[in-house]
């Protein structure tokens, strides 16, 4: 049997909007289209970050802390690795901030990805990680979400799924919401979706 490679922590997203863009990235690699919703977040996000370290940290509730960006996070124990966008550090707390170019509110997956994030900071840094922000870009508003215990538990499940789908080459069923097939990388692939 071949062995699962690391995971990164944005497979927890993409696993629960899609399971088969991980598998596509992992048990079957082929060349995704670059969307134009993800040149159009890149630019943004590249934006953002100068604006960032600028500002004062009252967009996200808190008075004082330092910044860090494009911190590399890796945990041999979990097989989990990431770079989130930012972290704000505090003398109490770590917060993992994601910014996402995306209308609406925050969904499930993006929640599981700061979640993600979190397990890896427990760990390397000895301190309990309870909150991030998933900042939205278009809106210029960053929403605060409790990353629980029940939330860490279950992005450990999830990426057991991942581990088991990769593992035994699992072709997952698509998404039941066919609208997130709409600007997906990967549609040239699902012909049983189109």
């Amino acid at each position: 049997m071949r062995r699962t490679p690391e995971l990164r922590v944005s497979d927890l997203r993409q696993y629960h909007y899609c399971p088969r863009v991980v598998y596509y990235q992992y048990v079957m690699p082929v060349d995704k289209k670059t969307t134009y919703k993800m040149e159009k977040g890149k630019a943004a996000q590249e934006e953002l970050e100068e604006l960032e370290k600028r500002r004062k940290l009252k967009a996200y509730g808190l008075e004082n802390g330092r910044r860090r960006f494009n911190w590399w996070l890796h945990s041999q124990s979990l097989g989990l690795s990431g770079r989130p966008d930012m972290i704000i550090e505090t003398e109490d707390a770590l917060y993992p901030v994601d910014f996402k170019y995306t209308r609406g509110r925050p969904q499930k997956n993006h929640m599981f990805q700061l979640a993600g994030y979190a397990l890896i900071l427990e760990e390397s840094e000895g301190r309990p990680v309870e909150k991030g922000f998933i900042y939205l870009i278009p809106q210029k508003d960053a929403v605060v979400s409790e990353i629980t215990r029940e939330k860490k538990q279950e992005c450990l499940q999830i990426l057991d799924q991942i581990r088991d789908m990769v593992e035994n080459e699992k072709f997952p069923d698509p998404p039941s919401t066919r609208a997130k097939c709409v600007d997906c990388e990967y549609q040239n692939y699902c012909r049983d979706v189109w």
